[in-house]
């Protein structure tokens, strides 16, 4: 059968993950958040260094936003970071760490699948979780079309993942086809000719490998321009906190002006046109060095830290690369 063949691969094949030595809730919900847009190398690193920093979820809930967004730093998605800051004081206000399905989909930042993930594997729940590597598993398995990202496929692919889940075994079983699909099914080049599946794979059977599972296009890419002035006034910089609504959000930049117009003549140009791409959107920033003796007139939004402080504050990646390119 398709889940004890699972299970039998899990047990030899498993990755030794550190989440994955112990039932404590925190730990886990912390590796899930982190791994939803992470691949679990780099994702390795910012668990490790969040349970060192705050390895209970008081002591998570007790930071404060801006700790909590510098230690992301790098990570992106950082709705992600202030969903998990937010997520740890509904925690400490309960009392406990929600152990009913119901109750883990009320912390903010938890869907179906994390709700099923934390739910399986540090509570025992017969939840089936859904992700990337599920739908790709089943759907090559089984042979099924239907696109994922429809309300159907949706509905197809959740109800056949809980009828395969085997209920004494939801931790280790949803753990298993996760592991699968990131190890032997794979997006790209997978191990079909060393798969123990592949007598029963339909996808192989049919020669439809890579084309399954179907996704429908539906995302437009967007472009956008963005210019920034880094300004050098005696040994201090001038930078601001984004505000909600847009990319970004609670995180530090250097002065954005609209237009080249706005540039300062003063000001030398470092770098045109750096790319930075995000899910939905492509980003092109230029990026310019005012040095100056007097300090400029900004907006009210905008503060004045030492040069020295900058790492004190969480900057999003792209800012990161502008910051690489200023002369010492």
């Amino acid at each position: 059968m398709f889940n004890v063949a699972l299970l039998e691969w899990f047990r030899e094949n498993g990755r030794d993950l550190p989440w994955r030595q112990t039932r404590d809730p925190y730990a886990i919900w912390l590796s899930e958040i982190i791994l939803q847009q992470t691949q679990v190398k780099q994702g390795w690193e910012y668990w490790e260094r969040f349970m060192h920093r705050w390895p209970t979820v008081e002591a998570l809930a007790a930071a404060t936003e801006d700790e909590v967004l510098r230690e992301w730093q790098g990570l992106g998605y950082y709705s992600r970071a202030r969903n998990l800051h937010y997520a740890a004081k509904q925690i400490v206000t309960l009392g406990h760490f929600p152990d009913t399905l119901e109750d883990i989909k009320q912390m903010k930042g938890v869907g179906d699948y994390t709700a099923a993930a934390i739910g399986s594997i540090a509570f025992g729940l017969p939840a089936a979780v859904v992700d990337g590597n599920v739908y790709r598993v089943l759907a090559r398995h089984f042979g099924i079309d239907t696109p994922i990202n429809t309300t159907e496929g949706k509905k197809l692919f959740a109800a056949l993942a809980q009828e395969l889940l085997p209920p004494n075994e939801a931790a280790a079983y949803n753990q298993a086809i996760m592991d699968f699909g990131a190890v032997q099914c794979t997006p790209q080049s997978p191990k079909c000719m060393e798969c123990m599946l592949a007598e029963s794979c339909e996808a192989l059977r049919s020669g439809r490998v890579n084309e399954l599972p179907v996704k429908l296009k539906t995302l437009k890419v967007t472009e956008r321009h963005l210019i920034y002035i880094y300004i050098r006034c005696q040994g201090q910089t001038a930078i601001r906190r984004r505000g909600p609504g847009d990319i970004w959000q609670g995180l530090w930049e250097p002065m954005l002006v609209d237009a080249e117009s706005a540039v300062p003549p003063t000001a030398s140009l470092l770098r045109q046109n750096v790319k930075h791409v995000l899910t939905h959107r492509v980003l092109y920033a230029d990026f310019y060095l005012l040095e100056t003796d007097k300090r400029p007139k900004l907006p009210s939004d905008y503060i004045w830290i030492a040069e020295s402080a900058l790492d004190n504050y969480a900057l999003p990646r792209l800012i990161e690369v502008l910051l690489s390119f200023l002369p010492k």
